[in-house]
């Protein structure tokens, strides 16, 4: 007799697992055995449960079986690009946090990764079914591939920076992504030859740092191979070759030493868990005969001796054995130990000569130095104890010592997460961030020490302002000077491993552009920037200030500024506030002519509303809405577009009867339409349907004021590209310690676009200042 298992939601048909004669479910899949000792039934003491390697308790085997059921029907017929069932996908990215270590809702969150994204289920629905915790997993996967933007880059861009956002909540989502990412990494074949390198080209240079941040070696080494499999594919094959050849010398080679390093530890009474040899990744051979321009003849190292003890004493102990058996290459060792890495790996490092005279690399760990080299951040799962703490207040061990502490405890060991996140917020440009992370997950630290005894890392080459920095903001801005090992030291000095650095700050000291020539630090880079943009601001918003008072006078000047027909000016001039207004007076984007003639229209307007305008020499015309003339008012008149202003679509325009070149079309406020004689001028407008049909484009002169680095040309050309802007000429004018000057002329459809371009430059922390160019005076 069969037995049916239903599983219904609010919006879908209960669905049901059809069981074969023996009372067993079939599935169109190959289940793995420990998925198999989940799905036995928590009812079924007989099933061989191995409690070692599942949940112990039946609640979380059950949250296991049901999320994997759930799954299965909703996948239903999907097939994956192989043939294969889609289902096989979850089921590999679950046994993968399984075997991470991951608790029931991370795993049941593996097989319900793609379930709101491929089928009608919501996130409610999960949460209702199968926890908060479980469905605040899923949701944080789900949005990382939500999103839809013009451009690959940009699309790659912001995902990442969402990831980011999602690792603050919950570190563990990006453990999930990772799985996920290196699951359809290992099943890449099926996909075309450009997909398989765009996804190649993605994972190198964002999933596998980013696994290696977080401590996950396995990881971060399999999605190197997979990605170097796919990009330089005939590489690969060619080193798979090569170490294939060589393989039954070197692992001959390598058994007698690890006999020998046995017989040695023996002999001191140094208890070891194991001493075995691992080979070296493909992709890092390939890096090694790229970048040290070696031959694979001239790679030695293709394997090392791991050697894991049981403490960190017999650590050093172990290593004095290797050291006294074979001799040291100097500057190779490395106590990662003492000052362990970001993603809290520790492990000793040294490279000796071996027996035939070659390089023979060794690591000593202990056991649980060893977990956390390969699993990171899920060998410190800290989450089911703060949840319980956070429940049922303090929670006390066997010792008596309160356990509140332990997530704090594990966000403290990866506070390089926090510094990103916080620098992030400060960067609007999801493009610049992008460019940036990538420079932050490849780079290596460097540690030094506060005045304090504290250990602070810095990337490499950093100086002691990233180190002020790093500290704090307030202590960069007003850093005066910097002692290094108790002597006073250039602020450029590069600091080494172990240097123990002071600022010296003074209230009146403040960043110089000077600084940018040297610091490494994108977060000591962006707040220099900032500093100076406010401070550059504040200085254009001053002089605005002072040349309205030249103009009004200084009586009443401030209570004019707070008034409504101010900011009614402002606006009209195309600014949000009084204070943008007089920051573009200040730089020079709008004169105080425009802004006082503004004003006293807006004055006069609002004592006498009714009065008509001023007639001029032409009434104004009604054109025909078909009319074909690209400005209306002037249909079959010879005009030319006025070179002083360059007028664009969208912008509001006026024309001027010249005496021998027809109607000058001007934007409305340009300086020479101000100096016209009022008879001599026309009312006209953009026939907005004729300049979308025809699809020109029309002169404009911008000028930028940037912070002087390599590329920022570049990248500001990027964004005119990104927006279909064609550039026709560009000039730099460069000064030592001083912002350059860029002046571009660019061709644009209409105001729309100039405005959309513009904005995205504006936001790039190098840009200062940027204006739209006008001439005083037409000829």
């Amino acid at each position: 007799m069969t037995t049916p298992v239903s599983i219904s939601t609010d919006n879908i048909d209960p669905v049901t697992l059809v069981n074969d004669p023996d009372n067993e479910v079939v599935y169109d899949c190959e289940i793995p055995d420990w998925l198999q000792q989940c799905l036995a039934g928590e009812d079924n003491t007989d099933a061989p449960i191995d409690l070692d390697s599942l949940p112990e308790t039946l609640r979380e085997r059950k949250l296991i079986k049901n999320a994997f059921e759930f799954a299965y029907e909703l996948h239903g017929d999907q097939k994956r690009k192989s043939g294969e069932p889609y289902i096989c996908h979850p089921i590999a990215v679950a046994g993968l946090l399984r075997d991470l270590g991951g608790g029931a809702p991370m795993i049941a969150a593996g097989f319900l990764h793609d379930v709101v994204e491929d089928t009608p289920i919501t996130i409610d629905q999960i949460e209702a079914k199968f926890g908060k915790e479980t469905a605040h997993l899923v949701e944080g996967v789900t949005k990382l591939s939500k999103f839809e933007f013009s451009s690959k880059k940009e699309q790659q861009a912001e995902n990442f920076r969402r990831m980011f956002i999602a690792m603050a909540q919950d570190i563990r989502v990006i453990v999930v992504k990772l799985a996920d990412r290196l699951h359809n990494m290992r099943t890449l074949d099926h996909l075309r030859t450009e997909r398989q390198q765009a996804i190649s080209q993605e994972t190198r240079d964002i999933f596998a740092p980013l696994a290696d941040r977080l401590g996950l070696g396995r990881i971060k080494w399999e999605l190197e191979d997979l990605s170097f499999k796919y990009i330089e594919a005939e590489d690969y094959r060619r080193i798979q070759d090569l170490v294939a050849e060589k393989r039954t010398a070197r692992e001959s080679r390598i058994a007698n030493v690890t006999e020998m390093i046995r017989h040695r530890l023996d002999r001191a009474k140094i208890n070891y868990v194991d001493i075995s040899g691992r080979p070296k990744h493909l992709y890092s051979i390939y890096q090694k005969m790229r970048y040290q321009k070696k031959e694979f003849s001239e790679i030695y190292d293709l394997t090392a001796i791991r050697i894991i003890v049981e403490s960190n004493h017999e650590c050093y102990l172990a290593l004095a054995e290797i050291h006294d058996a074979f001799k040291p290459i100097p500057g190779r060792f490395k106590d990662y130990i003492g000052l362990p890495k970001n993603n809290r790996y520790q492990s000793l490092h040294t490279t000796v000569v071996g027996f035939t005279g070659t390089p023979l690399e060794v690591q000593i760990r202990t056991l649980e130095m060893h977990h956390v080299a390969e699993y990171g951040i899920a060998a410190h799962w800290k989450y089911k104890e703060a949840a319980k703490a956070d429940k049922s207040g303090p929670e006390t061990s066997e010792t008596g010592k309160a356990t509140t502490n332990r997530r704090t405890e594990v966000d403290e060991k990866f506070a390089w997460l926090r510094q990103l996140l916080e620098w992030q917020n400060d960067v609007k440009d999801a493009i610049e961030f992008d460019d940036h992370l990538k420079d932050h997950l490849l780079e290596r630290d460097v540690y030094v020490f506060t005045p304090k005894g504290e250990v602070v890392s810095l990337r490499q080459g950093s100086t002691p302002v990233d180190y002020a920095y790093r500290i704090h903001t307030e202590v960069g801005n007003h850093c005066a000077g910097a002692k290094v090992n108790d002597r006073i030291v250039p602020l450029s000095r590069t600091l080494s491993n172990g240097d123990i650095v002071e600022i010296i700050t003074r209230e009146n000291s403040r960043p110089s552009l000077d600084w940018l020539n040297f610091v490494v630090s994108p977060g000591a880079r962006n707040r220099i920037t900032q500093w100076y943009k406010r401070s550059h601001r504040d200085e254009n918003v001053a002089r605005g200030r002072e040349l309205l008072e030249r103009e009004l006078g200084k009586n009443g000047l401030e209570a004019l500024l707070k008034s409504e027909p101010m900011l009614a000016v402002a606006q009209r001039c195309n600014y949000v506030t009084v204070e943008d207004l007089l920051a573009g007076l200040g730089y020079g984007e709008i004169t105080q002519k425009t802004v006082v003639n503004r004003l006293r229209e807006m004055v006069k307007d609002r004592e006498a509303p009714t009065q008509e305008l001023p007639p001029t020499t032409a009434p104004k015309q009604t054109s025909p809405a078909n009319s074909d003339f690209p400005i209306l008012g002037i249909e079959g008149l010879l005009h030319h577009l006025a070179g002083c202003c360059s007028p664009i679509p969208g912008e509001p325009i006026i024309g001027i009867v010249t005496r021998n070149s027809g109607i000058s079309i001007h934007r409305q406020g340009c300086v020479n339409v101000e100096q016209m004689d009022g008879n001599r001028l026309l009312p006209v407008s953009w026939n907005t349907q004729v300049t979308k049909e025809k699809a020109r484009t029309y002169p404009v002169s911008v000028q930028l004021e940037v912070l002087d680095r390599v590329g920022v040309l570049k990248d500001i050309l990027s964004r005119l590209t990104d927006n279909k802007i064609n550039v026709r000429s560009a000039n730099v004018i460069t000064h030592y310690a001083k912002p350059a000057i860029i002046d571009l002329s660019i061709e644009v459809s209409d105001k729309a676009q100039l405005d959309r371009c513009l904005a995205q430059i504006k936001q790039m922390s190098d840009v200062l200042n940027i204006r739209r160019l006008t001439q005083s005076v037409e000829n």
